[in-house]
């Protein structure tokens, strides 16, 4: 099993670091076919082999993903995407 853990500062206050969080959790959801649940301002991701977590907060944004062992040896690229799509949600 692979751990992934990306995290992005932000200036943007909770609420504007929630829409951002929105549009980037779309994006990984319609990629890796993962089913979103919202609670608060944390959102789980999960499917067959993969559960993560994306926790917003004031001042920062948060992805940590398990991947389980048939996805961890594309570890490096998942988390490639991930950061690819954080910075580009937070752009």
């Amino acid at each position: 099993m692979a751990r992934i853990s990306v995290e992005r500062a932000h200036h943007l206050g909770l609420a504007g670091a929630r829409e951002k969080a929105e549009v980037l959790v779309r994006k990984l959801a319609e990629q890796y076919g993962l089913a979103p649940r919202w609670s608060g301002d944390t959102v789980s991701l999960k499917r067959s082999g993969v559960s993560g977590e994306v926790q917003i907060a004031e001042d920062r944004i948060k992805v940590d993903v398990e991947l389980g062992m048939l996805m961890s040896a594309m570890s490096g690229t998942i988390k490639a995407e991930i950061e690819k799509a954080l910075d580009k949600a937070l752009a």
